[in-house]
């Protein structure tokens, strides 16, 4: 590298060897000069790939409704609901087994959340919704997901440890084609006519409850608390008579209980 104090015009000499070295130092100049510049233009010239939508990665394609397909019918309805009302991106929606789907108000009680849509099936598992999560959810790109399963899992016979897993396989469902989706998962209730998997119960969301601590944007709200009573056993007055589904009083306690535990800026993300 020249300094400053090399290249002064009173130490270049007037002699032959002066005007000889000036010279050189000129050429050297130019020569450097005209590599910067070189690499200069070849930058400029690279062009850059704008971030369009088209460079964006596509949504996972909803795969067609087979005729063997349990929920055959249920899908049915919910595609023929949406051919009545097509929904724009950046809802709400509800998704899940009877609890969701007999929820006969819901609309109307989170009537200040943006496209509120109830997408459930009375009888399904959580590892149905996980299986079904694309187009249950997907296909309407919502800004926020809150399901209530895995019940009727523990039912069946599936263990704590699956229910989580089921839960873990939907919300890498949904995420296929938005990574950061909030997703609000329901604790299972502690229904009276189950009285018995109560143990289960408690296990099962105390290990989704540890993985929506420890994953970004997965809240989890807890109406198992509220729904038992003084002796911690399910509460009665909140099930209709197969004592199994919420009654209006139950309803009223899960909206309560899901509109005080999520923070208000939850319905203001970007989709």
């Amino acid at each position: 590298m020249f300094s400053n104090r090399a290249l002064t015009p009173d130490r270049l000499s007037a002699g032959r060897v002066g005007r000889a070295a000036a010279a050189a130092l000129a050429l050297v100049a130019v020569g450097l000069w005209a590599d910067l510049a070189g690499s200069l233009a070849h930058a400029v010239s690279v062009p850059t790939q704008p971030v369009t939508a088209t460079t964006l990665p596509p949504l996972p394609a909803i795969p067609p409704i087979l005729p063997d397909d349990p929920w055959d019918a249920a899908l049915k309805d919910f595609e023929r609901a949406d051919a009545v009302q097509p929904w724009q991106p950046g809802g709400v929606v509800f998704v899940g087994s009877s609890s969701i789907r007999m929820w006969a108000d819901l609309e109307r009680q989170f009537s200040g959340w943006p496209g509120v849509i109830k997408r459930g099936f009375g009888g399904s598992q959580l590892a149905d919704c996980a299986r079904l999560a694309r187009r249950l959810v997907s296909k309407y790109q919502p800004r926020l997901v809150v399901l209530y399963a895995g019940d009727n899992d523990l039912a069946a016979g599936r263990t704590p440890a699956q229910v989580r897993q089921s839960f873990e396989a939907f919300v890498s469902g949904v995420r296929e084609g938005q990574p950061d989706l909030p997703v609000v998962f329901i604790s299972i209730k502690p229904s009276t006519s189950r009285a018995r998997l109560l143990g289960r119960v408690r296990e099962a969301n105390a290990l989704i409850q540890a993985y929506a601590a420890q994953t970004p944007h997965i809240h989890f709200v807890d109406v198992f608390t509220p729904m038992l009573d003084a002796g911690g056993q399910p509460r009665t007055d909140l099930f209709t008579s197969d004592a199994l589904h919420l009654n209006r009083a139950g309803y009223s306690l899960w909206r309560q209980v899901i509109s005080t535990s999520l923070p208000p800026s939850l319905l203001t993300l970007p989709r």
